[in-house]
């Protein structure tokens, strides 16, 4: 019948998988409406039910109250269980209870699974979800277990440091942001082992599952002919340098003004937890309303590349990044091509990479405008800060998040939304199917630049 309807209607495979998205924050709204979510005496209006769910689904951590005096254990473990369907991604899920009941996946299936793991083929992807589900869980599964153990000189029962260790492992692997410490990990400031292993659980949702996947091919296989794909070296490139880039940003700004004075090592890991932090996972270790403003601007930068694709994550992705920088440099020499690790990057994703970049940089300007007049008692430096941190599935928020106005909640859901489910999707599900145009006109040259 579904199938029947879809292609009477002709919904694009861009289409279908908005449309299960959709979907699944009113399945995740609904969760959080269930009696008991939060606790007795807190009441959460419609609107900020709705704002939690698509900031759940979406990965990114914003929130319009405190988690830790709303929300009761069993809301937890229910944001938990929204903020897994969100990471894993909609038809994720679907496919793997499909496998477990031993329905056959189709070929619709694979396009959607395809579209939502951003992949360029059909081949390998069902086989490619169930590596990405499994080292998912593995991955979270040891990160809570550390972190539980370690949580026991915080806590007084084994629950409440399980409780809070699980939370926290899922938290960083989905580069979700959450916190049910109220504060986010600046309890544990002076926890350099927390932050360590919290950085290493954040880098492994964002650096992009089929890396991963290929690490654990390059390290179980022992293949001598085994050979790193291109989409692993450039992005795994650019996100080393961009924490690198970022880390010495923030260290050489703010020894002046937040770090002034506090020993090296304590300098070094702020800079660096807050590096790795802004690509996507939004978890703090100070509060970010003291850094200087320019480092919150360079923040917002980091935010707006965010992880990489077939990520956790959201922004314009390292890759897109990494294509127009090297466009640019190539294009400044007189080349046109871009030829690295042995390869050349085809026109097409020269293009996409360029198309992303506009579409991103025209949408965080539009939603700039609309904020500044929402939200008037807001500085433009916030309000950049709150919009790249939306459309990078951060979370990150210089506190005027619980303050929106219900026409500023719902743009930063919408971009949310759009940072999850990736710009290009989006902008296919408006622009419905691909036509090849029936002639060509001739082709004449203009005057540029």
């Amino acid at each position: 019948m579904l199938h029947k309807f879809i292609k009477e209607k002709q919904i694009t495979p861009f289409q279908l998988l908005v449309a299960f998205y959709f979907l699944a924050i009113f399945i995740s709204f609904l969760l959080l409406r269930i009696p008991g979510v939060y606790k007795e005496g807190q009441e959460v209006s419609v609107l900020d039910s709705l704002f939690t769910a698509v900031s759940a689904v979406s990965v990114t951590g914003l929130t319009v109250f405190d988690l830790s005096e709303t929300l009761s254990d069993f809301g937890v473990m229910i944001l938990m269980i929204i903020v897994q369907l969100g990471a894993i991604g909609v038809m994720s899920i679907g496919t793997f209870i499909w496998l477990l009941i031993g329905k056959k996946i189709g070929l619709r299936e694979r396009q959607l699974i395809m579209i939502d793991f951003n992949q360029n083929q059909l081949s390998g992807v069902v086989r490619l979800l169930k590596e990405i589900i499994k080292i998912l869980f593995v991955i979270e599964a040891i990160g809570a277990f550390i972190l539980s153990v370690h949580f026991m000189r915080y806590f007084d029962s084994w629950s409440e440091a399980f409780k809070h260790g699980l939370f926290a492992a899922i938290s960083a692997t989905t580069n979700s942001g959450f916190d049910i410490t109220g504060h986010s990990f600046q309890p544990f400031y002076y926890d350099y082992f927390v932050q360590f292993i919290s950085m290493i659980l954040i880098v492994l949702g964002a650096i992009g599952f089929p890396v991963l996947v290929e690490i654990k091919h390059y390290l179980w296989m022992k293949n001598p002919a085994f050979r790193f794909s291109l989409f692993t070296k450039i992005t795994t490139v650019t996100y080393g340098v961009l924490f690198l880039v970022g880390t010495l940003v923030i260290l050489l700004i703010e020894s002046f003004n937040t770090l002034k004075g506090l020993p090296w090592y304590e300098k070094i890991f702020v800079s660096m937890f807050h590096s790795i932090s802004t690509r996507s996972a939004g978890l703090t270790t100070i509060d970010v309303e003291r850094f200087n403003e320019a480092t919150n601007l360079f923040l917002s930068f980091l935010m707006f590349v965010g992880s990489s694709p077939s990520s956790v994550g959201g922004g314009i992705r390292t890759t897109t990044f990494a294509i127009a920088m090297l466009f640019l440099i190539n294009f400044a020499n007189g080349r046109k091509e871009i030829q690295i690790f042995g390869r050349e990057i085809s026109m097409e994703d020269i293009l996409r990479s360029f198309a992303v970049v506009i579409l991103a940089s025209l949408m965080v300007l539009i939603a700039t405008m609309l904020l500044s007049i929402t939200e008037p008692d807001a500085t433009i430096a916030e309000i950049i800060f709150e919009i790249t941190s939306a459309f990078g599935t951060c979370g990150m928020s210089l506190g005027i998040t619980e303050n929106l106005s219900a026409a500023g909640k719902i743009v930063v859901m919408a971009l949310m939304f759009i940072g999850r489910v990736g710009l290009l999707s989006f902008l296919y599900t408006l622009g419905g199917k691909a036509q090849k145009p029936k002639y060509r006109y001739p082709e004449e040259r203009i005057i540029i630049g």
